[in-house]
Order: structure tokens, then sequence, then C-alpha cells
């Protein structure tokens, strides 16, 4: 190839560099925004953060431990999830051969035979060849080669290709501990729920215990003449009203273990549990540390940030498909007409090496839309980032006012069941001494079975609020 072609060629590579990067279409991007307030509470500046907490350490509960255990290791979701991050790891290797280059070898063998009336068949036959030159007939064809193709990224589309695959690779492994902090997260709320009812069901006993009592009373009362047959009847209809209420407690236990049976991914069973260990292992203090620890404590803040970084190489390798590709191909091997002659060099021997340079220069509308597509994609994946973060801080925020909320309603309605649970006594005496009439004492006990369930569901939501500020603040996936 002379001096003067290279040139040529050169020019016309430069020209379409040229047009191919002046013509890209303006896009308008964004930016993240990751600033965060600095403190949760004014004034606060501690660092220490409960979210550092290992969950075995945070839910001391031997019993939700081992159920967590179980549920890390055979929960579908979390394993579906798993799948997804070998999916991505492949995704992974799929990207990064692509931009190595691509060898393979091949052999072949074939014979042909050129009709004798065709304008091959009858040169060959006019032709004047010396006895032991002419061509074989029928012609055999051997052939073994090594060929290889390589596309040169000189956009580093494909390395930001492989890098993008590589970011969502590492989101699928945020997203797995994010699913696991919600699993933990949603046992211990199963389970407290599940010490809630055990705790609800064995009130409702000891209230029957009592009304049965005062139902007695009443009975003794009514064969004094001192109270009428409609006192005896309220008794008992306020006593069969209470045993109706265990029942329906009683189908919320099995509901609830089945749900923790669901998460577990087991067939219905019993649920081991100690019923007495009821808010008896929740941490008694909870340190939220600063808002800026979200940022790496939480997986879905990781995640979203990973994506947006995949996001954003996304949009570079849209933009490579402007500018011209260089492909080289290249093969080298042996080919004959007979296999004794395949191996014969350099009479045998073949080889090739050839480059192109593609550039797109009309009808690019599928490459425009394409880094269009990319660029809204990465906007989206910029606004994703920040309502993640939002919401983790909302989260943070919530919870922990709905702590304090709680344990100042707790020590209230504490009081209240105490105050309750002594009426019940006095009335009793006020009635056997005629003072009060039966309506008081079936009201009191009434009240006082009210409060207690009341004060269990309080404690309830003190210890789910407990679960979940450790969820908000990113604790449970470590």
């Amino acid at each position: 190839m002379t001096k003067q072609r290279i040139y040529t060629w050169a020019a016309l590579a430069g020209i379409a560099v040229a047009y191919s990067s002046c013509s890209i279409p303006a896009i308008v991007s964004r930016q993240e925004n990751k600033a965060v307030p600095e403190a949760y509470t004014a004034g606060s500046t501690d660092s220490t953060n409960t979210a550092s907490i290992n969950w075995r350490d945070y839910f001391a509960d031997p019993y939700l431990a081992a159920l967590i255990d179980t549920a890390l290791d055979r929960n579908q979701e979390l394993n579906i999830t798993l799948q997804e991050i070998e999916i991505a790891r492949n995704e992974v290797r799929i990207r990064k051969g692509e931009y190595l280059p691509s060898v393979g070898i091949g052999a072949g063998a074939g014979v042909d035979k050129v009709a004798r009336y065709t304008n091959i068949g009858a040169s060959e036959a006019t032709t004047d060849i010396k006895p032991g030159k002419a061509m074989p007939e029928p012609l055999g064809d051997f052939k073994i080669a090594a060929y290889a193709t390589w596309e040169v990224d000189i956009w580093h589309k494909l390395r930001n290709a492989k890098k993008a695959a590589a970011q969502r690779y590492l989101s699928t492994i945020e997203g797995k501990n994010f699913v696991v902090t919600n699993l933990v997260a949603e046992i211990a709320n199963a389970y407290y729920e599940l010490l809630a009812l055990d705790n609800q069901l064995s009130i409702i006993q000891q209230n029957i215990d009592i009304q049965s009592d005062a139902l007695e009373i009443v009975k003794l009362q009514k064969e004094a003449t001192r109270v009428t047959e409609l006192a005896v009847r309220k008794f008992e209809a306020e006593v069969a009203k209470t045993k109706s209420l265990q029942y329906g407690i009683r189908q919320q236990i099995t509901e609830t273990e089945n749900r923790i049976n669901f998460l577990l991914g087991r067939y219905p069973q019993p649920i081991v549990r100690n019923k007495a260990s009821f808010g008896a292992t929740m941490p008694q203090m909870v340190q939220s540390g600063i808002p800026s620890q979200l940022l790496a404590n939480r997986p879905d803040i990781r995640q979203a940030e990973l994506q947006l970084s995949a996001a954003k190489l996304d949009v570079k390798v849209a933009r490579a498909e402007f500018y011209p590709s260089l492909g080289i191909t290249a093969s080298v091997g042996y080919q004959a007409f007979n296999p004794a002659y395949l191996i014969k060099s350099p009479e045998s021997l073949l080889y090739s090496l050839a480059g192109d340079l593609v550039a797109p220069l009309i009808n690019r509308n599928a490459i425009k839309a394409h880094y269009y597509m990319a660029n809204a994609r990465q906007i989206q994946t910029v606004y994703n980032y920040e309502r993640t973060v939002l919401n983790a801080y909302l989260e943070v925020v919530n919870q922990m006012s709905n702590i304090h909320n709680l344990e100042q309603s707790y020590d209230l309605k504490n009081k209240q069941v105490k105050a309750l649970t002594e009426s019940i006594d006095i009335s009793n005496e006020l009635f056997k001494s005629a003072r009060a009439d039966y309506m008081e004492v079936l009201m009191t006990q009434r009240d006082a079975l009210e409060s207690r369930f009341e004060l269990i569901e309080t404690r309830k939501q003190q210890m789910n609020a407990l679960v979940h500020i450790y969820q908000a603040l990113g604790g449970g996936w470590r």
C-alpha cells in the first residue's frame, strides 16, 4: 500500500471521527445531592451507632436467634436474591469477554468437481497442461486454521460496559444485604407479636378465673336474695364473652406462627419460644449516631449509589456509539487439496490480517434514542438515590420519636393497669358489703382487662420500634 493511499485512509478516518464527535446531541444531566443534616437532633454529635451491633447481640433471645439463623439459610426470597447475584456475576464475565480478542480454531474438509460444460470446466479442458501438473478431479479441500477477531476498545466503550456490569453486580450484593436486614426485622417483629399474643391469652385466662370467682359470689348473693337473677345472667354473659376472646387470640397465634414458618421456608410447626421473655431481652438504649453514617450503613442507599454509578457509565457507553469502531480480524493455518500436503510449509501456509474502521454517518436515530434513554435512566437513578437517602433519614427520625412517645405512654398505661387491678379487689369487697352494685364490678373488670391488653400492645409497639430503629439505622445485615 502506497503512502498516498495510507494518508487518504487516515484522512477519511479523521473526518469520520470529527463528524461523529461534533454531531453528538446535547443532553441535560443532573448531579446527585449527597448532603444530609449534620444531626438528627440539634446539638447532638455523638457518632456511637447501634447499627454496628451484630444482630445476635442486639436480639439476645436465643429462640429468636435460632429462628433468624434458619431463615438466613432457607428463606426463599433470600435464595432468589442470591441467584440474582450469580446472574450479575456472569454478566460481568460476559462484558469482560467482549473487549478481549476472540480466538478460535477450525478444521474442514470438502470435495469439489467442476462440471465439464461450464466456463471453468471448459477452460481447464482446453488448457495445455503438462502431465502430472493437472488439477486433481474431483478437487479436495482440506484446511486447519486459527481465527481471531478483536474490536479495539479505543473509546473505552466495552470497558465502561464491563465496569457498569461490575457496579450492578455489587449493587445486587447490597440488595441481598437489604433483604437480610428486612428479613431479620420481619422475623423479630413477628416473634414479638407472638409473645404479645401469648401474654394476652394468659391475661384472658387470668381474667376468666377472676370473673368465675365473681360469678360464684353473685350466685351466693342471689341465694341470699341480695341480688336478682339479672345480676347472675350478666356475670355469666361476661364470663362467656371473655372465654370467647381466647379463640380469636389462638387463631392469631396460629397465623403468626405460620407467617414465621413461611419466612423460614418450612411447613407449619410450633414456634419454640420463651413466653416470659416478653420485653426482657431488648436493649435499654439506642444510639442513632449521625445522619452521614446512613450512607455507609444502609444497604439500600449503597445499592442506589452503585446503580447510579452504573447508569453514569451506561451514558458513556451510549455516547461512544457515535464514534467509529475499529475491528481487526486475523487468521493463520494450512490449506491443501491433498492431506499429504496439508502441513507442507510454506506452500500450504495461509494467513490474513485486516482492519476496518466503521463510523455511523446517517440514520443514527437508534443510536440517539439509546443515548437519550441511557441519560434518562441516569437522571432517574439520581432521583432514586436522593429519595432513598431522604427516606432513610425520615425513618430514623420517626422511630426515635416513636420510641420516646411510647416510653411515656407505657408509663402512664402501667399506672392505669395498677389502679384498675387494685380496683377489682375494691369493687368485689364493696359488692360483698352491698356498697356497690354488680354493674360497677362488671365495668371494673372489663376496664382492667382492656387496660392490660393495651399495656401489652404498647409494649409490643415498643419492641417493634426498637426493631425498626435498628433496621432504619442499617443494622441486621452484618
